[in-house]
């Protein structure tokens, strides 16, 4: 089960949308779905989290925390849209566009992508485009 909750004034429009997506993702990389919890919030909330739970005193645009089982996918994905917004305007890219890459990297994060090494994170960005792209394919 896919599910969104908010700490902000910001609401996906046309959620089932997104969960529709999402699933596609996972079916995708041959995951099941568990239980996902998408958490929009603000920077000061997503910071406080990121300094009690990992000791970081930075800013970031998601934090997941993985309950994954085997090819379970479960987990807590943390997204700051205040880090959205800026990063869009940053990159140059539609604030929808930008949301969408968080969330696969969220989810690709639980499927056990990593982003640390240079090679790990055009590995990752290779597939939150991949993934992006299934945002737009018809069932």
């Amino acid at each position: 089960m896919i599910e969104f909750h908010y700490k902000t004034d910001f609401e996906l429009e046309e959620s089932v949308k997104y969960v529709d997506w999402i699933e596609k993702v996972l079916h995708s990389e041959a995951f099941v779905c568990g239980e996902i919890d998408y958490i929009f919030c603000s920077d000061e909330y997503l910071l406080e989290l990121n300094q009690e739970y990992l000791n970081h005193d930075t800013l970031t645009d998601i934090i997941t925390f993985d309950y994954t089982d085997t090819n379970r996918i479960s987990g807590d994905i943390f997204i700051s849209v205040d880090r959205v917004m800026e990063n869009s305007m940053a990159f140059e890219e539609a604030f929808e566009n930008e949301l969408k890459r968080v969330m696969a990297h969220g989810v690709l994060h639980l499927m056990g992508y990593k982003d640390k090494s240079i090679d790990d994170a055009k590995v990752m960005r290779q597939k939150e485009e991949e993934k992006i792209k299934l945002f737009h394919v018809e069932p």
